[in-house]
């Protein structure tokens, strides 16, 4: 794709003036974990003010340097050749417009602590617009333009060596609570804060002043909260955030977060959100600031409840669920430009589709029907501008059209790279369950699938648990990469999973081990009934919920499967109690504590741990964790890996000292997949 030079660039801009993101070579025509790791990752797509175009970044990996850079473009809405505007082997994130559209702004190390920067739409004149002392996490922008919020870390809590001043090298922990490690990291004693800057001339001015001064609490939530859990009200002279204001065992125990509203001037904050249980995150206002949007589960403790869109009148504190019509989440959302309606993405039957809700109806309509995933979504006046993805292809920037859901790519990235791969076929398949219900099953096909052969199948299961099998692209289960090592790959959207009402989804709860084991083997059973299956070639894989059961088929699969593997997961509910951290999750869904011996509904939840299965271990299995894996701390896997070793059973661990729940870095994620498909080569080929 031909690139359009910028003008008015300083030599100092273009670092590397010659590496080109948009340029992406792959390696032959088959997907592998290579080319998976070449193609360019589009997103942080923003619509400038004024509707007419769009900054977004794209970021490449260099698999030598095992590093991913990001750098910004801008493009038409209407369409056209995106437009560079940074050239550096650093990244760029975060991106904003200010809000008069003057500038895009963006955060950037510069060989230093992040820091907040601003670049003309033509890309010149980029400068830092604060010196924040430990660095910026994320920031915005008052409508104004006069103010800035940041988020940062703040020191509270004391470390051993501010206990013991004397002990200098002295490299212990003490720990009277709960919360001290969380999902990939152990506290570092600090929190994350917002604070709030003046500007003048576009920089920072003077010091910042913390709005939660002497917390001990996090906004945005930890872990996976971002700047989208906070805002300005119109007038730039409130902050909205979320905030779970509990600490240690209250914390570990709760889902009950609030939006609290901050006033410039007073230096107040009130609860807007007080009463309700569950989650309440992700507020926006209204141009009028006389109503606040914002989304929210009603229960404690439960992280997989409905999220609902709802609605607060500023001035009587009136609170609407306008999502009421619907049984699904609402996983993302955006005013419309008329303030009529809001824009929403949801789960439809494994399709995050967009629909509009009329503010004053409350009617649901669903605009987009493209067998696709649906992740953000914008209004640019004209149309909406919105980031799909598929199981065939990576995210890219689209424009729909607000009457006829029609969509069209507007950024091409990756467009001429997936054109010259070969991909396979996916089916929409419903199978009878064995309770009498229609189960929507994906069958990915490898290229050129030819029904005169047999392949052999992979049944893959879904981690959350209450996460959907949609139209997902990643570079970890990548269905397309599974497909082009010429496995059919049966993915079911089985009991427990989004998208398909409230009861589908709530079914799991209380029942690991149950029908959702049932649900994935009315799936594999009959895509192997095919003459293009070889039902003596089946292999199970699965990651967190997913290895779950990957470790509960190893002793409850009737000889179905000739291997296994299992990344991150649970192999012992009574050690993983009492080790995870978020025990909300594991009282919710468990029903309690493996002590709770009068529980019946516990009970028969342990009753169910892979562990008390192994005496029926016979089968090859691999298993995959990552010690910074806190959710599911890598004994469980650990422990499966040496069961089966003691009982005879070919076995591997593949273990990552640097990874979590996840495989994030470049060559660790090559690695990963290299030994996974030599693995399942090994035993179904």
């Amino acid at each position: 794709m031909a690139i359009v030079a910028t003008g008015g660039c300083t030599p100092s801009d273009k670092s590397d003036v010659t590496f080109d993101p948009l340029k992406v070579e792959l390696d032959g025509n088959r997907m592998t974990p290579e080319n998976l790791w070449r193609l360019a990752k589009v997103g942080n797509a923003q619509v400038s003010p004024d509707g007419r175009n769009i900054a977004f970044t794209v970021a490449t990996t260099d698999i030598a340097e095992d590093k991913t850079y990001a750098e910004i473009y801008l493009l038409p809405v209407e369409g056209g050749t995106p437009f560079r505007l940074t050239y550096t082997r650093e990244n760029e994130y975060e991106i904003a417009w200010l809000p008069d559209g003057s500038a895009i702004t963006y955060l950037a190390t510069r060989g230093k602590d992040p820091q907040v920067w601003a670049i003309n739409p033509d890309g010149t004149n980029a400068r830092q617009m604060t010196d924040i002392e430990g660095g910026v996490d994320a920031y915005r922008i008052s409508p104004d333009g006069n103010r800035m919020l940041v988020v940062k870390r703040i020191k509270l809590d004391q470390t051993v060596n501010d206990i013991h001043p004397d002990l200098p090298k002295a490299n212990a922990r003490i720990e009277t609570s709960l919360m001290y490690r969380h999902w990939n990291a152990w506290s570092d004693f600090s929190y994350n804060h917002i604070l709030v800057v003046d500007l003048e001339d576009g920089r920072q001015k003077g010091s910042a002043t913390d709005i939660m001064e002497g917390e001990r609490y996090h906004s945005p939530l930890m872990p996976f909260g971002g700047i989208e859990q906070i805002c300005w009200t119109p007038d730039g002279e409130g902050i909205a955030y979320t905030c779970k204001k509990k600490e240690g065992k209250e914390s570990a125990l709760s889902t009950n977060s609030d939006i609290y509203l901050y006033n410039i001037k007073s230096r107040q904050t009130r609860n807007l959100t007080e009463g309700n249980m569950g989650y309440d995150t992700n507020p926006s206002f209204s141009p009028d600031g006389l109503t606040m949007f914002y989304q929210s589960m009603e229960h404690d403790g439960y992280e997989s409840d409905k999220n609902r869109l709802m609605m607060l009148d500023m001035a009587s504190g009136q609170r609407t669920d306008l999502s009421e019509a619907t049984e699904n989440n609402i996983d993302a959302y955006c005013l419309s430009d008329d303030a009529r309606s809001v824009w929403v993405i949801s789960d439809s039957e494994a399709k995050d589709a967009i629909f509009s809700i009329d503010i004053a109806t409350r009617r649901i309509t669903k605009l987009t029907t493209d067998v696709c995933d649906y992740t953000s979504v914008a209004d640019a006046g004209s149309c909406l501008i919105a980031s799909r993805m598929s199981m065939m292809a990576p995210s890219e920037i689209y424009a729909v059209d607000k009457q006829s859901g029609q969509s069209r790519c507007l950024s091409n990235v990756n467009t001429d790279a997936l054109a010259k791969l070969e991909m396979g076929d996916v089916e929409e398949r419903w199978i009878a369950t064995t309770d009498g219900k229609q189960m929507l099953t994906w069958v990915i096909y490898p290229p050129h699938f030819d029904k005169t052969r047999q392949y052999p199948a992979l049944l893959y299961c879904q981690g959350g648990p209450q996460s959907t099998v949609s139209q997902f692209w990643s570079t970890r289960w990548n269905f397309a990469l599974m497909a082009a090592n010429d496995y059919i790959v049966v993915a079911p959207n089985r009991r427990g999973l989004p998208g398909f009402g409230r009861e589908w989804n709530e079914q799991i709860s209380g029942d690991y081990g149950g029908q959702n084991m049932k649900d994935y083997l009315s799936a594999v059973d009959e895509v192997s009934r095919e003459p293009f299956v070889d039902e003596n070639r089946l292999g199970a894989v699965g990651a967190s919920y997913g290895g779950f059961s990957v470790y509960w088929f190893a002793g409850n699969h009737e000889k179905r499967f000739k291997t296994f593997i299992a990344h991150c997961g649970i192999f012992n509910f009574d050690q993983l109690y009492a080790t995870t951290e978020e025990l909300f999750f594991m009282n919710w869904d468990l029903k309690g504590a493996f002590w709770e011996k009068n529980n019946p509904a516990a009970m028969k939840s342990y009753s169910n741990s892979p562990h008390l299965f192994v005496n029926n271990w016979d089968t090859p299995i691999m298993v995959i964790h990552g010690e910074k894996d806190f959710r599911i701390p890598y004994t469980q896997g650990m422990a499966a890996f040496n069961t089966a070793v003691m009982k005879d059973i070919p076995a591997q661990f593949l273990y990552f000292p640097e990874e979590c729940h996840w495989v994030l870095k470049p060559q660790n994620s090559i690695l990963w997949h290299r030994e996974f498909y030599k693995w399942l080569d090994k035993w179904l080929k």
